[in-house]
């Protein structure tokens, strides 16, 4: 893969994280505004937010990693894979990009720009479900890397459309989007509670880290202590076969026969 320097690299960190918050409050701001069913406006949401997901991180993936959530880049920051000041840096943008993102969402809309969420969403049910939320995509995103790293976009994709609809919170599991949403009236919460969400995305997402390091699942390899074991008792058995006189060398070296020896 490409290597790209800080700079592109926190660009397209903002840019993406932009993009998605742009998407989660347009097209909330959209579906209330055609259709007075939670429901279906829940959905009208979720959908646009799935997809995004799945554009934005194949696009930028390959150039900064596509994290998009500062919960996702202290996972990265913790496996050395970025080095404490890039992780800042990466958090910040991510940040100033989710609240630029509110701002052209209202704009579209002929909305103010900055306005105060009025949606009260708090207490531990909320927080427990963000925890939940911010775990699974963690884990989501760890085993996407290890083991279907082609498929990391739909994974993500995918797993916040589901996350959306068995999570009390709808699954914001991301503090920089808790921030930006918190700017929106629409299908949000007031500022008062992003910390106890961002806590609860970060506390989950280290969790989740702790978790895969210390029992990490591997693949069944040639190497493994089941794949030994069976090459040995198949080579065992082989021999013992073979030097029974069991099965007789052909004059052609690179066959073998499979007539019996019938000399008793």
């Amino acid at each position: 893969m490409q290597n790209f320097d800080l700079p592109r690299r926190l660009a397209a960190e903002a840019l993406g994280t932009g993009l998605l918050v742009a998407t989660v409050v347009g097209s909330g701001i959209m579906a209330e505004s055609l259709t007075k069913d939670v429901a279906l406006a829940l959905l009208g949401n979720t959908l646009p937010t799935g997809a995004i997901l799945v554009v934005l991180i194949t696009i930028l993936g390959p150039i900064s990693g596509a994290h998009f959530n500062p919960a996702v880049t202290l996972v990265f920051a913790l496996k050395s894979e970025l080095t404490l000041r890039d992780a800042l840096l990466y958090m910040t943008v991510q940040v100033a990009g989710g609240i630029a993102g509110t701002m052209i969402a209202h704009a579209m809309f002929a909305l103010p720009l900055w306005e105060a969420s009025v949606k009260m969403r708090t207490g531990g049910a909320q927080w427990l479900a963000e925890g939940v939320a911010a775990f699974g995509l963690v884990v989501t995103i760890l085993a996407g890397v290890r083991f279907e790293r082609a498929s990391v976009p739909w994974l993500v994709g995918l797993y916040i459309t589901a996350a959306y609809w068995f999570t009390s919170s709808t699954s914001f599991a991301n503090p920089a989007v808790a921030i930006a949403r918190s700017m929106s009236p629409e299908r949000s919460y007031p500022s008062t509670n992003v910390t106890p969400f961002g806590s609860a995305d970060c506390t989950s997402a280290i969790f989740a880290f702790t978790r895969s390091m210390t029992r990490r699942i591997s693949t069944p390899t040639p190497n493994s202590s089941i794949a030994r074991m069976s090459a040995i008792a198949t080579r065992r058995l082989c021999t013992s076969f073979f030097s029974s006189g069991s099965i007789e060398r052909m004059p052609n070296k690179s066959s073998w026969s499979g007539v019996m020896d019938a000399r008793g």
